[in-house]
Formats: structure tokens, sequence, C-alpha cells
């Protein structure tokens, strides 16, 4: 049987991969050795050039539908990894079928779960990290998508000033819908609530989880930011003529949780005394447009929110709130956060992204200048903390299993996809 490649983007050196090697026998001539988590699948990360891709063992069927899907997820602006391709018509040395094989590109700076308790994770930053859960799934729901298999090892984190922002990595069980019923919402956060309780308890046994977390007290965080969230994107609010201030106001709340309002669904009764608004198209990364708009940076929502404030304070600083904001916005993008950013060195450059760098050195600002009784600069901070924090942290770019990513309970033949 003939080798077939269906790919997005072909990429020419997919080709010289062993595909008639059984993916769980590949040589570190290709692999990555990326943190690993849990799957049904045997996974492997490999890097080819300057490229890097998640390649997953699976049924033909199972693999073009997931293919399809996770393209459909790309085109409706959704976390998820982005689709490469599919390779069918696998045999090995003597002729023996191999399974088909999924390929998605490896989303930089992103950790499973498992990898980031491993990393020193505090118990603290575990309600961000079911934050992030729940805003990918509230997300997923307003575009009508059924998840079937909530749970943190399906999803990949990212580093967002201070959070998580989450992405979707495994599409198996999903399901685009024309419309996506109350019970079928209710499903999935149901699901979700199990597999995260399960999840916790497998950490807790683990030893990387203290025995003081409550699961069922984090399970039902679940559902309470879920109905939080899911209520203020789409609930109905009904108030008097006299009370037109709320349409403004309820436009900046969905603002500050980083949503858009693109329109809104306005009801007047038959005197226009009582007025009736929803929300019919929200769209999630608010601050994130807003700063690629101003200084073309291209960050998570958390990481521009922390921005576009630290820009607010340079424009107030300078007294540049009488310029045209795009060329404020430019001055603190060349005079502050690139100088800032370029002082990383290269080999420090994988531990996080140049964002969350930035983030972590308002913050660190804020505990010298505390200390110092005074404020602080935002250059000399920036040189504290890059000798004294950032060269202490692990590789996130790209994590060698030698340096600990790799947990020593997992299977070894599993990764997160």
């Amino acid at each position: 049987m003939a080798l077939h490649i269906v790919a997005r983007r072909p990429d020419p050196a997919l080709v010289r991969l062993p595909w008639s090697t059984p993916l769980a026998e590949w040589s570190d001539d290709f692999v990555v050795p990326l943190p690993r988590g849990l799957s049904r699948h045997i996974v492997r990360i490999v890097r080819l050039g300057g490229r890097t891709y998640a390649i997953k063992e699976t049924q033909e069927e199972i693999a073009f539908r997931e293919y399809r899907l996770l393209r459909d997820l790309q085109r409706l602006g959704l976390p998820a990894v982005k689709p490469v391709g599919v390779v069918t018509g696998r045999e090995d040395d003597r002729d023996e079928e191999l399974p088909c094989a999924l390929l998605t590109e490896h989303l930089a700076f992103s950790l499973p779960y498992r990898a980031l308790f491993a990393h020193g994770m505090s118990v603290e930053s575990l309600p961000c990290l079911i934050d992030a859960l729940v805003v990918l799934l509230v997300r997923l729901h307003l575009a009508d998508f059924y998840w079937g298999d909530v749970s943190l090892s399906n999803v990949l984190f990212r580093r967002s000033a201070g959070g998580f922002a989450a992405y979707l990595v495994d599409a198996e069980t999903g399901e685009l819908r024309p419309t996506l019923s109350r019970q079928m919402r209710e499903y999935d956060v149901e699901v979700g609530c199990e597999n995260v309780f399960a999840e916790l308890l497998d950490l807790q046994a683990g030893g990387r989880l203290g025995p003081t977390v409550e699961g069922h007290e984090i399970v039902a965080l679940i559902q309470k930011r879920y109905d939080e969230l899911w209520s203020e994107l789409t609930r109905e609010e009904e108030f008097t003529a006299d009370e037109m201030w709320r349409i403004e106001r309820r436009i900046e709340r969905l603002n500050e949780l980083g949503f858009d309002v693109d329109e809104l669904d306005i009801v007047t009764d038959f005197d226009g005394d009582r007025i009736r608004i929803q929300p019919k198209a929200v769209e999630a990364g608010h601050h994130t447009r807003e700063l690629q708009a101003l200084t073309g940076l291209s960050v998570e929502d958390g990481q521009a929110c922390r921005l576009l404030n630290d820009m607010t304070s340079f424009i107030a600083h300078y007294d540049l709130g009488r310029e045209d904001k795009a060329i404020a916005a430019n001055r603190w993008l060349t005079e502050i956060y690139e100088p800032i950013t370029a002082m990383v060195p290269a080999e420090a450059r994988g531990k996080l992204e140049p964002a969350e760098i930035f983030h972590e050195i308002l913050v660190h600002r804020w505990y010298l200048s505390e200390r110092a009784g005074h404020e602080v600069g935002i250059f000399e901070t920036a040189r504290d903390y890059i000798d004294n924090v950032l060269t202490t942290k692990p590789d996130e770019l790209v994590t060698a299993a030698t340096d600990g990513a790799m947990l020593p309970e997992d299977d070894p033949d599993a990764a997160v996809l």
C-alpha cells in the first residue's frame, strides 16, 4: 500500500519520517522529549527543522474526522491545536499494516497540567487552572461545540499574566452541532466535574498535590464558575427606559471578562417603558485585539490586558493623552516593551513567552519597590528579575525529560494530545 499524506500545508520533510516504524519505536533522532501526560493513544512530538509536530496513532476514520473538526475550530477562531494532516497507507518492513497518524502543530510554550505540577505549581494556582478550563468550555459551547470528554488531560495550558489560557488538544469525541441544547451543555459540565475530580485524586496519590485539597470543592468551583460566566454572556436583562446606562455597563463587564459584544438583541414593550437586552454575538479576545491593533503584538488575552494597563500608565506618566493613541502606543512599544524583552539573554528565551516575562517583571517591580520603600525603575527591575528569578525557571518552550519534566508514573508511550 502506498503512503498517503493529506496535509493542510504540506511540509516536504514529513516524507522523511520513519513511517514504516511503529510510533512507539521512533528514536531520539526525531522525537523531542517534551513532558508526557495521559492519552488513550501513542503520541510522539517530533521536530523537523524549525517546526514541531505532535503525531498520534489512531484509526483512519477517527483521524480524518478529528482533522476536519480541528480545521472547523480553527476557522471559528476557537482555542485548539492546529491540524496539519493525516498519514495513511503505513506498513512495516513485513508489509504489516500500521495505524493511521494524525498530525497537529505543537503549541509553543504550552504544558499539560501534570507537567505544571511537576514544575512546582502551587495549590493556590489551581483555581486559575480551573478558570481557564471553564473559559475554554464556555467558548466552545457558545460556538455550539459539544466536547464529550471534558478534562484537564485533554487540554494544554499556556501562561497568561499569572493565570492560564487553555487550548483543546483532543477533539476525538467532539461534535459541532447546529444548536447545542442545555442538556448537552450540562452533560459536558458533569463529565468535566467527574474527570477533574479523578485527575486531582491521581495527583494526590502521586504526591504532586497536597492532601488538604478537597476535590469536591474544586468540582463545585467548576460548576459555579461555568454558571456565572455563561449567565453573564447570555442572560437576558430587563430595565426601564431611564436606565439605559445599564446597556453600556453590561458591555463593560463583558469587556472586563475579555469578550467583545458585536450584536445586542434589544426589545422594548409597547409603550417603550421597559427594555430587554441580550447579547447575541459574543467574541472572546477583546484585549488581544485591542493590543494587536495598537502595537502588532499577538499575545494571550490576560497578557494583553496587563500590557494595555502598563501602556495606559506610561501614557499618563508622560502626559501623552492628547496624542493619537496609536502614536503613544508605539512610543511605549519602542521605549519600554521592546528594550525590556531584548534584555533577556538568548539562553533564557525558552523559559517563558516575552509577554509573560514582561508581566512577571511588572509584578517583581512591585515587590522590589515595596522592599526599597520607593519606586524602582523598570529597567533596574528587569535586570534583577532576569538575574535572580528568570534564570532559575525551567524551559517551557522545549523541556527535556532529563530535566525532570517527564513524570515517572506516566505511561512512557503516552503524551498529551
